[in-house]
């Protein structure tokens, strides 16, 4: 379980927001899955709606049809979920909060089912992922689909006993019982949700952690320089990571930093303007859930 301090429901980490019950929270997966999980607790009075994949869950957001996101950024295991990553630069939303969430999983087969006799394990990929190690010791092949949720539905209509899911626990409600818990790497493993909102990104003033991405120049140093300055002008930088621009061979930097909190804080880090990077683009300001 995560701990009550870390498990803040959404009118806590979205202050912002109004109080509303019909808002749309969109999520990538089915129910059960992490996502459908993470969105339940951050919004437990809002209509929540799956999506099969996360560019069906951006478009969604794009369209209008919900009017937030709850998607996975990162993994303490297996860093970055790209595809979120890098729909973050591709529209018109931004960042309003974080929420870590403790992904322990479990394996789920069929009731009478041996361990000895598991051949497949489906899970999404990052999940397998996250316990690539585990499986390889035991002789499991890895099978990626869609979500974790969804491969315990498959493995519960095929009705074969040498498949089983890698899922949260709750998801045996689908039809399948547990086999074994704790199916990870790493006991810590914990992934850092996200939760997106159209439009042009504000600083609400408990917000004391911002999301940016930008480049420099193509010579020497100039990474190095533009951290110095950003450190220079107090920022913590808790993520960099560089990932391909719109021009070959050359990248862009997606950095996390902690601040002094609301717009007078994030104004002593960029204003003025960076002197040591160009296209700089905010992704949002939140509250730090760490």
């Amino acid at each position: 379980m995560i701990p009550d301090d870390r498990a803040r429901v959404g009118a806590e980490l979205l202050p912002r927001l109004p109080a509303s019950n019909s808002m749309r929270i969109g999520y990538q997966g089915e129910i059960y899955s992490y996502s459908h999980q993470v969105a339940t607790e951050l919004f437990p009075e809002q209509r929540l709606c799956g999506y099969p994949s996360f560019s069906g869950a951006f478009s969604a957001m794009r369209d209008a049809e919900v009017d937030h996101l709850v998607l996975p950024i990162e993994n303490s295991t297996t860093g970055s979920v790209l595809p979120v990553l890098n729909r973050l630069v591709t529209g018109s939303f931004h960042i309003v909060a974080e929420h870590m969430k403790v992904a322990s999983h479990s394996l789920l087969g069929l009731g009478g089912a041996d361990l000895a006799g598991i051949r497949r394990v489906f899970s999404h990929p990052e999940a397998l992922a996250q316990a690539e190690r585990t499986l390889a010791r035991r002789g499991w092949e890895g099978v990626p689909v869609h979500d974790t949720a969804g491969a315990v539905r498959i493995v519960a209509s095929e009705d074969d006993p040498q498949q089983a899911a890698l899922a949260h626990l709750s998801a045996s409600a689908l039809g399948l019982v547990v086999l074994l818990e704790n199916v990870v790497d790493r006991a810590d493993n914990t992934t850092r949700f996200v939760v997106l909102a159209a439009g042009e990104p504000r600083v609400p003033e408990t917000a004391n952690k911002t999301s940016v991405v930008f480049e420099v120049l193509h010579r020497p140093g100039s990474l190095a320089l533009a951290l110095m300055e950003l450190a220079a002008r107090g920022a913590n930088l808790t993520r960099i990571e560089s990932r391909p621009s719109t021009e070959a061979w050359r990248y862009r930097f997606f950095v996390d930093l902690i601040h002094p909190p609301g717009p007078d804080g994030l104004a002593k880090v960029f204003n003025p303007d960076l002197v040591t990077v160009s296209n700089l683009r905010m992704l949002g300001s939140y509250q730090s859930a760490r």
